[in-house]
């Protein structure tokens, strides 16, 4: 279904303002990905922490976030995205200040999962809550908006790690890891008061209340007998479940939405989360300066998505997302050559695959929210947050085991490989959304048929309505 009064609305405060509480989320993921990689120095020294224990803390955020998009994604398009839109940040608060009082490495993990999985969570409620207000030709690059704070985030992340580390004694990386519940706590005031999704309302026969949410953030007055109509399609169709995710061209389309994901950013987590450790590896002393080092990376990531911002919604999802693939993997292979690597070329190479990572990164929620109709959007978002981390999680907990069995070179070898397969992945299954409504991009091709001039604008009112709803 589409609502025309949402569709074609100008931008205006109330799509500024979600946009950036919705990605406040994600600006604490790259948070607390990456200050654990920082605080990691400390800890290991005063916890004594062996390299696999290193690896389970590294790793156990996206264990968490793995388990919050596949199960909260599901909870998001049963209960609705605004009773979810500020719990998990409630979470996240709490989890941060608790990291204060932590002594035993089993405690660090499970706080770390947890963060991770209310961070999971957060992804499909604040994903398809903004592409369903925001109008259709700013779509791509709102929701772009939202993984660029995650590199934001990331780099944050190290500046404050690095600042701390200088002023700080023993027992820093407990600050550094409860750093997060400030701002946590400021995202959270921003969210309050952050109204339904009306698609969502009327998807679920609340057309009153769509109604409202429409007129208080848009300041447009939609007809009754419009959403009453709209209300009746959506009723009158079967709402699908969870399992048609795994059926037909939706399962295709679930394959491609996580298996992208995954190969963006397996290497990506791996890097930035053990940023001053590969540093080190390639020579960079692997003390304080390194973290300024990953800073640096961190600030091209966030480089690199300002143009593929705008390159999605004026050149099209498909051909930047296939470009990007190919271009990412070219820096890895170079890198590929270990500490025989000259240390200027590293960090060009590392700059590089970080700008050119910019495309598939500002279309891993963009594709999800596009893809899928009403019912099952924020699910298939979180199911694709889902089969991303599953690579995350194994290349952040494998990443220092191979750079201390294998070496460097292999280790990026094998990242170029994971690369690789996402442009493939891209090549077969990319589509192209650009310029569409929800209501047309989540069509299944069954439903794309010649109409009779005549008949045209009747048949697409009626399809339009039972596609969002199909």
């Amino acid at each position: 279904m589409s609502i025309r009064a949402i569709d074609e609305a100008p931008l205006n405060k109330f799509h500024r303002k979600l946009t950036w509480a919705c990605a406040g989320g994600p600006f604490l993921d790259g948070y607390l990905l990456s200050i654990i990689g920082v605080s990691l120095i400390g800890m290991s020294n005063e916890l004594h922490l062996t390299t696999s224990e290193e690896s389970l803390i590294g790793a156990a955020a996206l264990v968490g976030i793995f388990i919050g998009g596949l199960c909260f994604g599901a909870v998001t398009d049963k209960l609705g995205r605004e009773a979810m839109y500020t719990i998990d940040l409630a979470v996240l608060v709490g989890g941060s200040v608790l990291s204060v009082f932590a002594d035993e490495t089993w405690q660090i993990v499970i706080l770390r999962f947890i963060l991770g999985v209310a961070i999971g969570a957060d992804y499909p409620i604040a994903t398809s809550l903004l592409a369903e207000w925001v109008p259709n030709k700013h779509r791509g690059r709102l929701l772009g908006i939202l993984i660029l704070a995650w590199y934001i985030g990331a780099a944050a992340a190290y500046v404050v790690g690095y600042v701390m580390a200088e002023i700080g004694g023993n027992g820093t990386w407990r600050w550094m890891l409860a750093s997060s519940a400030v701002l946590s706590a400021l995202i959270l005031l921003m969210r309050i008061g952050t109204p339904e999704s009306p698609l969502w309302l009327v998807n679920k026969g609340r057309t009153d209340d769509a109604q409202k949410a429409i007129k208080r953030a848009l300041g447009r007055t939609v007809s009754t007998n419009e959403l009453l109509a709209a209300a009746a399609t959506e009723q009158a169709l079967q709402q699908h479940r969870f399992r048609d995710l795994f059926q037909g061209t939706y399962l295709r389309r679930t394959l491609f939405c996580g298996l992208f994901y995954m190969c963006q950013i397996t290497p990506m987590f791996a890097l930035l989360t053990f940023g001053p450790t590969i540093l080190g590896s390639f020579g960079l002393d692997k003390g304080n300066a390194g973290n300024l080092g990953s800073a640096l990376i961190s600030v091209v990531f966030v480089l690199g998505c300002i143009p593929a911002l705008r390159m999605v919604d004026r050149i099209g999802r498909r051909p930047v997302i296939v470009w990007s693939f190919a271009l990412m993997a070219v820096p890895l292979v170079v890198l590929g050559g270990g500490s025989a690597v000259p240390f200027a070329l590293v960090i060009a190479c590392f700059c590089a695959y970080a700008l050119f990572s910019g495309g598939p990164t500002v279309l891993e929620w963009t594709y999800p929210n596009e893809l899928f109709p009403t019912s099952i959007r924020a699910t298939a978002g979180g199911v694709a947050t889902s089969i991303s981390r599953v690579g995350a999680a194994a290349g952040t907990y494998l990443l220092p085991i191979s750079l201390s069995r294998l070496g460097i070179g292999p280790t990026m070898l094998i990242g170029a490989g994971i690369t690789l397969v996402g442009w493939l992945v891209s090549v077969l299954w990319a589509e192209e959304t650009r310029g569409r409504t929800l209501a047309e991009t989540s069509s299944l091709p069954a439903t794309s048929k010649q109409r009779s001039p005549a008949g045209e604008e009747r048949y697409e009112d009626v399809r339009e309505g039972e596609l969002e709803g199909s």
